[in-house]
């Protein structure tokens, strides 16, 4: 049944009369009665019959008259706007994957500005995934922070920064002691930090570019874990130019320029398209958005 028949129907059942219908629904009679003919093709029931100069329900017709009346309440409930968004009102777990290095920056700030804003909401951290699957698509995943080179294609992207890679080693390390060019770079024992176990990466194809080579001595799965393994060897790991200065600092550990020709990492903020138009979604970004990676980095 053709559901735009029923408000026709509704005025119908009210009215009985094809002629206070009509100007109910601000149409001619004409067309109200070409609509009732379907109606009783439809319901098979002659719905409104003459009773001299008036015309009556049909038992049928008084079967429907409420029924129709709540159908159409709930359409219209079904397609009212929703209610005003109100940040101190929501109630709501957002789960955010990223890597360590950008969580241990980010989680504490984001944690503070959703509490003070939004008490009510929850929050979730996941590592990077191993598989690198479709979380987003799947909905196991709000927002994923990071680069950004293995979403599915409907996935809807914001870039936040892009930032150099640059070496960091213990304050008393003897690359300090003299200037710094690839050959000494490339004598330096170094952490490797993947999650796959991975030795050789972008770094390794810049040596090579220039007949050197460096020795991967140890490989860690996190940034956090080698820059703790760094304060306490020899060994020099990698971080994001500006991003955990305070962290770094505490640990006792300094960053310096690589001394290779290596691209930026360009990183991004990803959700699935289904939560675009969400407001409270479009929020939470906008406070992922306020204290992840970018100026003024922690």
């Amino acid at each position: 049944m053709d559901l735009q028949l029923l408000p026709t129907l509704h005025a119908l059942l009210q009215e009985n009369s094809v002629t206070r219908a009509a100007e109910r629904l601000g149409t001619s009679p004409a067309a109200v009665s070409r609509t009732l003919a379907r109606l009783r093709r439809a319901v098979g029931d002659p719905l409104l019959v003459r009773a001299g100069q008036t015309m009556v329900p049909t038992p049928r017709a008084l079967e429907l008259r409420d029924q129709v009346g709540a159908v159409l309440r709930d359409c219209e409930q079904l397609f009212r706007p929703s209610a005003p968004f109100r940040t101190a009102e929501l109630d709501r777990t957002f789960i955010l994957q990223a890597s360590d290095v950008l969580l241990a920056g980010l989680a504490g700030p984001l944690t503070d500005r959703l509490r003070a804003a939004a008490p009510r909401v929850d929050l979730v951290f996941l590592p990077e995934s191993v598989e690198d699957g479709p979380a987003l698509r799947q909905g196991r995943v709000d927002v994923e922070l990071g680069v950004l080179d293995h979403l599915d294609p409907e996935t809807c992207t914001e870039p936040l920064a892009r930032l150099s890679l640059v070496g960091v080693a213990r304050a008393g390390h003897p690359l300090f002691d003299g200037p710094l060019d690839a050959r000494r770079f490339a004598a330096t024992d170094h952490i490797g930090i993947s999650r796959r176990g991975k030795r050789l990466g972008p770094i390794d194809r810049a040596l090579s570019g220039l007949g050197l080579r460096r020795r991967v001595a140890v490989v860690v799965p996190s940034h956090m874990s080698a820059m703790q393994l760094a304060r306490d060897t020899d060994l020099v790991a990698l971080t994001l130019d500006g991003w955990l200065r305070d962290t770094t600092d505490a640990l006792g550990l300094r960053t310096f320029p690589i001394p290779l020709d290596l691209p930026p990492l360009d990183l991004g903020m990803a959700w699935h398209p289904r939560h675009s138009a969400d407001p409270a979604h479009r929020w939470f970004r906008a406070q992922v958005k306020a204290v992840g990676p970018g100026e003024g980095c922690p």
